[in-house]
């Protein structure tokens, strides 16, 4: 099983190769240029260096979102031209959840923060039981208040990961009434070498879909969507 995988959701772009159970190749890069610049030249660094002919790869995985309106719509039109050429299917996973995977085997609550803005954050609430990924909540899009407060009741040691982390930390501190960390800095952005694991799952249930229909999971309305939606009101 070989899965070609690519995330563009946030302010990092990455791209890996997954098969079966070998991380065969994985670029990452946190940098200025845009994913539109980087992506591709990417995939075909990645594709050319381990001399992978892209006939031979099962399926496409992809981070479907939440992230960066722009990053996902660069994802998106990537995987699905990529899968249209190739005749191969698209694997959607949601970008929180992948976020989450980085953190393999803790014992404590997962709670990936990316910056949302207007004071709010794409999070979701996770664990590992017998290295075993569970969704506590899936993701969703709200006050960092809000998130905090449902890790208070749950009452469990968390880890943090993800952008919105530098933006939220004191807030974190100020308010969290458990005990907490920050991920490392290799664990704690985008990388698509966990949506490509966990996209391996995906595929074994069957949890594919034709290249033409994949559309990105923004979770809610864009700032010029919200701005049109105001002006009509």
């Amino acid at each position: 099983m070989k899965i070609l995988a690519i995330d563009s959701s946030g302010l990092v772009a990455s791209a890996a190769i997954i098969e079966d159970e070998t991380m065969v190749a994985e670029y990452t890069i946190n940098h200025k240029k845009t994913h539109s610049q980087t992506l591709l030249p990417m995939i075909d660094e990645i594709v050319k260096i381990t001399d992978t002919n892209l006939e031979d790869i099962d399926a496409i995985a992809v981070a479907g979102g939440p992230g960066s309106f722009t990053g996902l719509r660069i994802g998106s039109a990537t995987a699905k031209g990529l899968g249209l050429a190739l005749n191969k299917p698209l694997i959607s996973v949601p970008t929180v959840d992948g976020l989450a995977y980085n953190l393999y085997g803790t014992d404590k609550v997962i709670c990936p923060i990316m910056d949302a803005k207007r004071n709010q954050v794409y999070t979701g609430l996770y664990e590992f039981k017998d290295d075993v990924f569970h969704i506590i909540e899936e993701q969703m899009a709200v006050s960092i208040e809000e998130i905090i407060g449902k890790l208070n009741k749950i009452g469990r040691p968390v880890i943090f990961a993800g952008d919105g982390i530098p933006v939220y930390a004191q807030t974190i501190k100020d308010t969290l009434t458990v005990a907490y960390s920050f991920a490392p800095a290799h664990l704690n952005k985008q990388r698509a070498a966990s949506i490509g694991t966990l996209a391996k799952q995906y595929l074994i249930e069957g949890k594919t879909e034709p290249a033409e229909e994949h559309k990105p999971d923004y979770l809610r309305l864009s700032q010029a969507e919200r701005e049109r939606l105001e002006r009509e009101a």
